[in-house]
């Protein structure tokens, strides 16, 4: 990362000098960009800071430190600049031809153990649009992290003792009059999607509860031998929840995004993670049982007057109820304790399945665990991918590790929150949903599972290939592309199209999906960014087939080294290039990946519009021609790196 290392060059060359001209140790060095290229290329205000303790004129004290300065590589000037900037100029041929040679190299770094936990859907029903967003953030920061160097082990938790499970085996024992056996032989029928069934089946149990509110009482029964382990219930539960599971990651998987472990519900249970974390919480006061008031009979976690809950109503929370059943929050701190390694006690793991790469998905149990299976837990830093509706109970799980005395981890728990995903009126009623006169009329429409108001994950992405298939086909007539080919590039532009809009805004935007916004050709989209990539690679397959030598080899390139001559379109496209690894570091720092689509676009369009002012084939001067191509090149490789850490596929052509 040429770009990180000149910076770091530059604040070590200016700390050492602002100390032996003027005794004065610096706390930072802040270079930066400068708003207009004809500014240079890095520039840092430290003369107007150093003016108030020096009581120096900003200027004089740049003149100073400017005179005679030691530069690094690929920095041909310093100028002092404006008020007392001090504004750094590079070598252009020399930096582009370094650059292109490590394109997205991700920054040095010390890989941590780091654990991401996303998706975290129901094991009841299908999976819908609103759980896109969830496991396309998760698993995009799973990317990132690993490309900067991280050791990250992703984790889908799978709630498979709670209320939405305890419905659909509620609905199959009363409503169906079906056990074990008469379920299997569902999950085995080819004939029928069995998770598409549980949601219809779900739906029509939350209408019966409505109708026979009397019924609930099944459901409490059920969820006790759901978590006691008893009888045919509780086998049943098991048998729908991993035949859903095992659904949901075959519809992930066509997404590309795959997992290392499924920590089970029914695992903190049988293994008595909860009790252990109990018993510290007690121990260390964390947890009082109150004797009187609304909450008597509970265990209460108080947190009144605590920093992250001031100013909150009501701020305590429950972690068991007077009759002795725990709460969510009381078992995700159990489960965030054993995340860190902070458990007397662990899982054992089995083999779920493998992916088509090879890559083994294992699952916890309590029963004997293979001994093939790798550690799992003992993160240094953990993101919990979870939306922003449960920020609250977050930050109690949070607390809940700083009252045990563990406040590296509490300060190392990150809630990757993130806002809701609609439909557009107009989407809805494309993928069959019944839209009245006044949902027309709304900017968006919310999903409801319980209510069996959603799209399918499944039927999403079904419906955009079709579209995009549809759009190949009338648009390749004269490719002579075969139904394969096409198919196979309809499905690569749909899957681009998803991911990308499910990346694009910031993540505390609501998400109105759109049909026609995500498979736009021509604006802030997955098939933009797919077709600029397309096009270069276009460039330099015609180039080789005509036989025109685009001269990017090594003593090609080191002779453009010695040739400037690279237009500030050219050079913008070459610094944006360097910009990018900052920017995924930026991305996940933060906490935004729509800062790194927002690069890319821009990248894309600073791209077509140097290709439609520079074009490179027809070019009869051969230096010239060499430099349109190297900064196309680099373009080339940016987007072919940036767009597989995403995980957009880039078709053959488009």
């Amino acid at each position: 990362m040429i770009l990180e290392q000149i910076t770091e060059q530059l604040t070590e060359t200016l700390e050492t000098r602002v100390l032996t001209l003027f005794g004065h140790a610096l706390d930072r060095v802040v270079l930066q960009s400068p708003p207009r290229l004809a500014m240079g290329d890095l520039a840092t205000p430290l003369c107007l800071e150093l003016a108030k303790v020096l009581k120096r004129k900003p200027r004089e004290i740049a003149e100073t430190l400017a005179k005679d300065l030691k530069l690094p590589m690929f920095v041909q000037k310093v100028s002092v600049e404006g008020a007392g900037y001090l504004n750094f100029r590079f070598d252009r041929g020399a930096f582009t031809v370094a650059h292109m040679q490590s394109v997205m190299s991700p920054p040095a770094h010390a890989g941590e153990r780091v654990i991401v936990e996303h998706t975290n859907i129901n094991p009841n029903k299908a999976a819908h649009i609103g759980h896109l967003r969830n496991a396309v953030l998760g698993d995009t920061l799973v990317r990132c992290l690993e490309w900067l160097g991280e050791h990250v082990e992703t984790q889908n938790y799978i709630d498979d003792t709670g209320v939405q499970v305890a419905d659909v085996v509620v609905a199959f024992e009363h409503l169906l009059k079906e056990g074990p056996a008469d379920v299997q032989k569902r999950i085995e029928d080819p004939t029928v999607r069995f998770d598409y069934f549980c949601w219809d089946l779900y739906s029509r149990m939350a209408n019966y509860y409505i109708d026979h509110p009397e019924a609930e009482a099944w459901r409490r029964d059920t969820l006790h031998r759901i978590e006691t382990r008893e009888g045919d219930t509780s086998k049943l539960a098991e048998l729908i929840s991993r035949a859903i599971v095992r659904r949901h990651s075959t519809t992930m998987l066509r997404l590309g995004i795959e997992y290392d472990l499924l920590p089970k519900e029914s695992d903190i249970i049988a293994l008595h993670f909860w009790d252990r974390a109990f018993e510290l919480l007690k121990k260390s006061g964390a947890v009082i049982h109150e004797r009187e008031g609304k909450h008597k009979g509970c265990w209460v976690m108080k947190l009144e007057g605590t920093a992250d809950f001031e100013g909150m109503d009501e701020p305590d929370k429950i972690l068991v109820r007077s009759n002795g059943t725990v709460t969510y929050t009381g078992k995700d701190i159990a489960y965030q304790l054993w995340k860190f390694g902070l458990l007397d006690r662990t899982f054992n793991y089995r083999k779920f399945m493998s992916y088509p790469d090879g890559r083994i998905l294992w699952e916890t149990t309590a029963a004997d665990g293979s001994p093939e299976a790798p550690k799992f837990g003992s993160a240094q830093r953990v993101f919990n991918v979870i939306d922003v509706r449960q920020a609250y109970l977050q930050r109690v799980v949070r607390e809940g590790l700083r009252l045990l005395d563990h406040q590296r981890e509490a300060d190392n728990s990150i809630h990757f929150s993130y806002e809701m995903v609609a439909l557009t009126p107009a989407t809805a009623e494309a993928l069959g949903l019944e839209v009245s006169e006044t949902d027309r009329k709304r900017p968006f429409l919310e999903m409801s599972g319980r209510r069996g108001v959603g799209v399918k994950i499944d039927d999403l992405i079904d419906a955009m290939q079709s579209k995009a298939t549809e759009a190949v086909r009338e648009g390749s007539k004269r490719e002579g592309l075969s139904d394969a080919e096409i198919e196979q590039l309809g499905r690569e532009i749909a899957i681009g199209a998803i991911r990308y809009f499910m990346l694009k805004f910031g993540r505390n935007k609501v998400i109105a999906f759109d049909f026609n916004e995500a498979l736009t050709f021509e604006g802030d989209s997955g098939p933009y960014l797919q077709y600029s990539t397309v096009r270069v690679e276009n460039i330099f397959r015609k180039m080789q087939e005509r036989g025109v030598d685009a001269k990017l080899d090594d003593a090609s390139l080191n002779a453009l080294t010695l040739n400037e001559g690279l237009s500030d379109e050219m050079w913008e496209l070459v610094r944006r290039s360097a910009d990018l690894p900052a920017a995924v570091q930026r991305a996940v720092e933060s906490l935004e990946l729509s800062v790194i689509t927002h690069e890319l676009f821009e990248l894309s369009q600073k791209f077509n519009s140097f290709y439609h002012k520079y074009p490179i084939m027809n070019e009869k001067d051969d230096a010239e021609r060499q430099r349109r191509a190297v900064c196309a090149e680099v373009f080339r490789r940016t987007m072919r790196s940036a767009l597989d850490l995403l995980a957009i596929p880039v078709p053959e052509r488009m």
